[in-house]
């Protein structure tokens, strides 16, 4: 049986083309509404587990898919990081004089800033996926109505390609990260164990000054980096959680020390998952891996 993996969008979707880089050609990918779709699949069982999206080099956090990291038991297991090459696809005989609409999910929009600022008369339109935005402009064969999204899906819905190369820089890249449910089987990435490890977790402080100070300073104590922190809102008002991901394995003695002493100072902690690094690529690199 293939390994069926949860993703938000539909097919043609940057985030297929990512599930395919990470479990392989084999993988069955599995197309889901909204990210926290994704998250319920993978804890219902009905996959075997779900891609992400994080982050992205130009737009910045994708800030639903840590809502679903927050709100679900779900273990991170893998990161992938993809080059992300957008562009403007329209119905055959339709042209960049014609288009007055352009849809596609609003981070990609957010990628193509200049572009889409650059071209008096275009209307930028956020709809919830890119690939469903080149499947609608298909189904409407209206050449003043255009699609933000990747080559795959102009290949899928037969559309052409009316301006490319459209994101803000070159080396525009996303990194997703892999999810299952707590316990479950992974043996689709055993190859990849050997590579260095990074860790997830998520914490609450109490509201009170220097609150934040010490729950970072035990990081610093212990000489562990911290490669990212993000705040999202919490369950209360004006409350937030605070998602640390750092260098190192969260069985590593100063890692753990670091975690443990943290969690002293904490109103909740949780450790989200352990995965192997991907190392971010370079221009060259992107461009040699083609399109997104």
């Amino acid at each position: 049986m293939k390994t069926r993996i949860a993703f938000q969008g539909e097919p043609g979707a940057f985030s297929e083309e990512a599930v395919q880089t990470l479990f392989g050609r084999d993988a069955e990918p599995v197309p889901c509404r909204e990210f926290s779709d994704v998250g319920d699949a993978v804890c219902a069982g009905t996959v075997d587990a779900g891609l992400l999206p994080v982050e992205n080099s130009v737009a910045g956090t994708v800030t639903g898919a840590y809502d679903v990291l927050a709100t679900r038991e779900l273990d991170v297991f893998a990161e992938v990081v993809r080059p992300i090459r957008h562009f403007l696809l329209g119905v055959p005989g339709a042209s960049l004089a014609t288009v007055t609409r352009a849809s596609s999910h609003p981070v990609a929009l957010a990628q193509c800033t200049r572009f889409l600022r650059a071209q008096p008369g275009l209307v930028a339109v956020a709809v919830y996926d890119t690939a469903a935005a080149a499947r609608d402009v298909a189904a409407l064969r209206d050449p003043s109505h255009a699609a933000v999204a990747g080559l795959s899906a102009a290949s899928r819905y037969g559309l052409v390609v009316l301006a490319a190369d459209i994101q803000d820089r070159a080396d525009n890249q996303t990194r997703f990260v892999g999810i299952v449910r707590p316990g479950a089987d992974r043996p689709f990435l055993q190859a990849r164990e050997s590579a260095p490890r990074k860790s997830m977790l998520v914490a609450e402080t109490p509201n009170q000054p220097g609150a934040l100070v010490a729950l970072l300073a035990p990081f610093a104590e212990h000489a562990v980096n911290l490669t990212k922190i993000e705040s999202r809102p919490a369950d209360s008002p004006w409350t937030y959680r605070f998602f640390l991901e750092l260098e190192g394995d969260v069985s590593a003695a100063d890692v753990r020390a670091a975690i443990e002493q943290a969690a002293g100072v904490s109103s909740a902690l949780r450790v989200l998952g352990c995965f192997p690094t991907v190392p971010p690529q370079t221009t060259s690199e992107a461009d040699h891996n083609g399109a997104g």
